[in-house]
């Protein structure tokens, strides 16, 4: 099967092309964080969280081991270690008809991977918000 929207998801993370990713997002996208009680909505808030994510899980231990395809989206299994913590996770993404994310969840265990995530987000949440 093809999936041109999961194609290029699969490019954003080989390029960390930021334009990439934009594109990528429905207008109306929404996000939900393992660590974020309620969903994000909007282009702007779910390019926020997924270009920080790239920046904090995507570094060069990052990989994904598993990819579950239906008709509308995707469950990506990814693995990292940061900081001498196993991640082990799974993106759930959704894709409208023109392969936009419409929708876009993230799931990661253990617990102490959960609570490292948590603070890694929010320094780079925050130093993404800082003015240049």
């Amino acid at each position: 099967m093809t999936m041109t929207g999961l194609d290029g998801w699969y490019g954003y993370m080989r390029s960390h092309d930021l334009g990439a990713l934009r594109e990528l997002l429905h207008p109306a996208a929404v996000f939900e964080s393992p660590v974020v009680h309620t969903p994000q909505r909007g282009r702007d808030i779910t390019f926020k969280y997924l270009a920080s994510a790239e920046k904090v899980l995507g570094g060069p231990g990052f990989k994904y081991v598993g990819e579950w395809r239906n008709a509308t989206g995707a469950v990506l299994e990814f693995e990292n270690e940061i900081e001498g913590i196993k991640l082990n996770g799974v993106d759930i993404i959704s894709f409208d008809d023109a392969g936009l994310i419409t929708h876009f969840k993230v799931m990661v265990r253990p617990l102490k991977a959960i609570n490292l995530l948590h603070r890694l987000m929010g320094e780079q949440l925050a130093a993404m918000s800082k003015p240049s």
